[in-house]
């Protein structure tokens, strides 16, 4: 893979994470157990790197099965308690924390763009989607339907109970550690749950803050924070008999790993997972607004998204057309530290892991005859920085058309007819999202019914609303987030039958 300075794109910085930070911002740098932060002396400790000048930020805990136990008994400890609070009173609680966070909004900005590398718009968007989720769920909680009691067997009364599952714990990804920590934390509170979460230990400032400024909204045990890694933490909290459910956003393998873990409990598992999102542009699509909407549904995060729109099949009477359109809008992205301008579009991969992983798929996808129609390389460091990249000439089956590859790269594909669009489309093995692109309704109503993804889009991609649910089928897991669907996910029917016949 080449990595030159003599790049299409201008890397704009401003030097380090500490012109983002102030004395004071970072949270305690410790497990978040039972009300309190805890000391961990003589622990592993974990590097949290600044994705822009990979200088170290500061240092977390690894979390120990241990902790991870000390975390579950505290949140078993406080479950009949929260479970028992009305309705009126849980949504008190949650429209307090939605406050809170909108009081501290630009200190999450500023943390969330450290800890992640990412622009500005991406972190307000994050921050402010947060704050809605909790508002959206303090309402939902105080309005949940049901089918209605009745007599459904002479002279019995049938009575349809929605209790909490009790003790639910949380594992959340690097690309979104606030928002995602809030589409779970949102809705297991509002059903009545307590819960442990581990964010990834790479990422966990966001969440740490959020323990912090919460900490005299919610009793004790109700909120848990064990720091660390995915194998030893998420594992322990998997199989931990005392865990009710266990709900994962993550990696496609990291799904695998939870649901065996949970198998041996019978636990519940809700798991939202990967995605390969196809984007179907049609011939009557008007191709120069497809090419602008990508600019941001393909690159938004620097393309670490799981609903990106990564992976496009246009029709291939308009292939040239789109694919020129496509790369103006690229090209003209601009790239570089959050810090450096409001108008930053594309920051840094979070980690050098990643980085290196994200290059490899670009450097095999050239081999195998694809060519980079913009973009295609590294950009010299410091900083994780890999330049957009369009891949055309892509052959069918190419590993990048069916791998997630998670980062700032699309590729372009083309088709002859609607049906072999719609076979293509679902050719791969997840099935989060998907958008198709055409004028004709008859057309759209048809491929969106047979695409096979949890959302399909039309005339628009990575387009989300709190009030709509989240969630794939196939690899991309099960369970569904946001939405009073994930209240159902996070509580538990309960069938009561009166005898009332004399």
């Amino acid at each position: 893979m080449t990595v030159s300075d003599q790049t299409a794109f201008t890397l704009r910085r401003a030097y380090g994470a500490a012109h983002l930070l102030n004395p004071g911002d970072l949270p305690p740098a410790q497990h978040f157990i039972d009300g309190a932060f805890r000391e961990t002396p003589g622990g592993d400790l974990v590097d949290v790197v600044d994705p822009c000048s990979e200088e170290v930020i500061t240092r977390v805990p690894a979390g120990t099965a241990a902790d991870t136990d000390a975390a579950v008994a505290a949140a078993a400890a406080a479950k009949a308690s929260w479970g028992r609070m009305v309705p009126r009173e849980r949504s008190g609680v949650l429209h307090r924390i939605a406050d809170r966070l909108a009081e501290h909004y630009d200190l999450l900005v500023r943390l969330e763009s450290a800890d992640t590398g990412k622009p500005f718009a991406v972190s307000r968007d994050d921050v402010d989607s947060a704050i809605d989720t909790f508002r959206f769920m303090a309402g939902a909680l105080r309005a949940t339907t049901t089918m209605a009691a009745g007599d459904y067997v002479e002279d019995h009364l049938s009575v349809i109970l929605r209790e909490p599952l009790g003790v639910i714990g949380v594992v959340t990804p690097w690309n979104y550690p606030l928002l995602m920590a809030a589409w779970k934390i949102a809705p297991i509170l509002a059903a009545g749950n307590t819960l442990v979460i581990k964010p990834s230990e790479q990422t966990p400032l966001t969440t740490l803050k959020f323990a912090e400024l919460t900490a005299d909204l919610l009793p004790p045990g109700v909120f848990n924070v064990v720091a660390g890694k995915g194998s030893v933490v998420g594992a322990r909290l998997a199989e931990h008999p005392d865990v009710d459910m266990i709900a994962l956003t993550g990696s496609v393998g990291s799904g695998r790993a939870v649901a065996r873990a949970a198998a041996e409990s019978l636990k519940r598992v809700h798991l939202e997972l990967g995605g390969k999102a196809p984007v179907v542009i049609f011939a009557d699509a008007d191709v120069k607004a497809a090419a602008a909407a990508l600019r941001t549904a393909s690159f938004w995060n620097s393309g670490q998204e799981c609903g990106a729109a990564c992976r496009v099949l246009v029709h291939e009477s308009v292939a040239e057309e789109f694919t020129a359109h496509l790369v103006a809008e690229v090209t003209a992205l601009a790239v570089g530290e959050p810090q450096a301008g409001d108008d930053i579009e594309i920051g840094p991969l979070f980690s050098k892991t990643h980085y290196d992983r994200v290059l490899g798929h670009i450097e095999r996808a050239l081999a195998e005859g694809a060519r980079a129609a913009a973009g295609g390389s590294a950009i010299l460091g410091p900083g994780y920085f890999v330049e957009p990249t369009v891949l055309v000439d892509v052959p069918e089956g190419a590993e990048c058309t069916r791998e997630e590859i998670f980062g700032p790269v699309v590729t372009v594909e083309t088709f002859a007819d609607d049906d072999e669009a719609i076979r293509r489309a679902n050719d791969v093995p997840v099935g989060l999202a998907a958008s198709v692109w055409t004028e004709n309704a008859r057309r759209s109503h048809n491929a969106a019914a047979r695409i096979d993804a949890g959302t399909v889009w039309v005339n628009s991609h990575l387009v989300i609303a709190n009030e709509a649910p989240w969630g794939g089928f196939k690899g991309s897991g099960y369970g569904r987030d946001l939405s009073i669907y994930a209240l159902d996910d996070y509580s538990r029917t309960k069938h009561v039958m009166h005898h009332h016949g004399h």
